[in-house]
């Protein structure tokens, strides 16, 4: 009198299913490390910039604010049109000789 076992286990397919979903969930990780590894480069670029902003500025304050090369104060431009006028303001007169 011995029964024949009425187990019933998982089988090929439960393995075969097991076996695609650990395989998307490691695609699924590989790309949210990806993404976040380039956030936190994105962000390290855009602190860097930022302290090279403030460096410049500290740099400027400590020169009295002297405009760069090629850059005029924004009160010394006055109302320049197109063709040059108003740029007699900002040609210093001669001095006396």
């Amino acid at each position: 009198m011995s029964s024949p076992s009425t187990e019933v286990g998982p089988g090929w397919w439960a393995f075969v299913a097991f076996f695609f979903l650990a395989v998307g969930l490691w695609l699924l990780m590989r790309s949210m490390f990806t993404r976040l590894r380039r956030m936190r480069l994105a962000e390290a670029d855009r602190q860097a910039q930022e302290r090279g902003r403030r460096a410049e500025r500290e740099v400027s304050g400590a020169l009295g604010d002297r405009p760069v090369e090629g850059q005029r104060r924004r009160r010394e431009v006055g109302d320049e049109g197109e063709d040059g006028e108003g740029v007699e303001d900002l040609v210093e007169p001669e001095p006396p000789r």
